[in-house]
């Protein structure tokens, strides 16, 4: 069993929280649910928030990952880990947001698979066998 991340759902997000040491704090959710009230405003329907991770000294930096079907929400990423950032109270060098573009082909679009295959292609769970 992993102590060292949970899972949560936000909305139509269904995301991995996880830190390098211990489990995720209230934080880690608070810094979750602003990522997927900036990515529900400002992305494309197609984007899904996959996983928030703690990374670095003192667990003051951020990864969040997200997966979408739309290659026109990476221009997005710059201005929305500025905001997120200023926010949070962090340097903008804590924040990291990576958008990963996988192709329609791959994934099914029904609710709540869709949202398990962007994990899988993402490499943040393990496909079901």
């Amino acid at each position: 069993m992993e102590f060292d991340s949970d899972w949560l759902t936000l909305g139509r997000h269904r995301l991995r929280l996880r830190c390098v040491r211990g489990f995720p704090t209230e934080k880690t959710r608070a810094v979750a649910e602003l990522a997927r009230i900036a990515i529900d405003n400002n992305l494309s329907a197609a984007a899904r928030l996959v996983e928030v991770s703690v990374t670095g000294p003192g667990e003051n930096a951020y990864t969040i990952t997200v997966g979408t079907t739309f290659a026109k929400d990476r221009d997005v990423t710059p201005h929305l880990e500025l905001a997120l950032a200023t926010m949070l109270g962090i340097p903008a060098d804590h924040l990291n947001m990576e958008v990963e573009v996988i192709s329609q082909a791959e994934v099914d679009t029904h609710f709540g698979v869709y949202e398990r295959c962007l994990a899988e292609k993402l490499g943040i769970v393990l496909p079901i066998q």
